[in-house]
């Protein structure tokens, strides 16, 4: 399948190259289904689920009846606690919950191998060589960034967690930096191109590709 690759310095040069991957994903195919459901999982345990709103029941004041029921002209009213008043509680309010749950890990592994392989279809794939930083250091980062097209969003994918590059590229925006084994399908998918290196691309596609993975 053909590659993308990218040395960092090399004056902006692009080559598209032939690389060998590994079988399964090479002949992978895109499963819409699998696909969407783990990425509205991966969504659905994202949120944090700690709003809350005070019912009737739960908000301060006085269950007295303001006035009599009858012969006042104005509408009946049982209590300063009702909705409809100013302070009073909310009807159907949102309350405190757990949004998160679980798929298979064979389904993420598949969804994480069936993204990956619709980027490589799509060209959306590079392999770069990227210089061990001694410091972090945006310039390079943002040098790298433009001799790819600078492209709106990027995925940087490590073979290992290396904190030069992973400060360098943090702050741009729509730039994400994760590691091989970090890497799930709400990444590839929402990642825009993956720039990944070439020991870290080897050993994702083993990771999602092995039948006794785990995601």
């Amino acid at each position: 399948m053909q590659v993308k690759s990218y040395k960092a310095g090399n004056v902006g040069q692009v080559e598209v190259d032939e690389r060998p991957l590994h079988d399964k994903t090479g002949k992978a195919r895109v499963l819409y289904r699998t696909l969407k459901d783990v990425v509205v999982m991966h969504l659905a345990n994202q949120r944090q689920g700690n709003a809350y709103t005070r019912g009737r029941d739960e908000v301060v004041g006085s269950n007295k009846k303001p006035w009599k029921q009858k012969h006042t002209g104005r509408a009946r009213a049982g209590d300063r606690k009702s909705p409809i008043w100013r302070g009073g509680g909310t009807v159907f309010g949102a309350k405190t919950r757990d949004w998160s749950y679980h798929m298979p890990a064979k389904a993420r592994r598949v969804a994480t191998r069936t993204a990956l392989f619709g980027k490589l279809r799509d060209g959306e794939v590079v392999i770069a060589e990227l210089d061990t930083l001694a410091s972090p250091s945006a310039k390079v980062a943002r040098k790298i960034l433009s001799d790819l097209g600078q492209p709106r969003r990027a995925l940087i994918v490590l073979e290992k967690h290396d904190e030069a590059l992973w400060k360098s590229f943090r702050n741009f925006p729509g730039v994400s930096v994760r590691t091989a084994d970090e890497v799930c399908a709400h990444d590839l998918v929402a990642g825009g191109l993956v720039i990944a290196q070439a020991a870290a691309l080897d050993k994702l596609t083993k990771r999602v590709g092995r039948a006794g993975g785990v995601e």
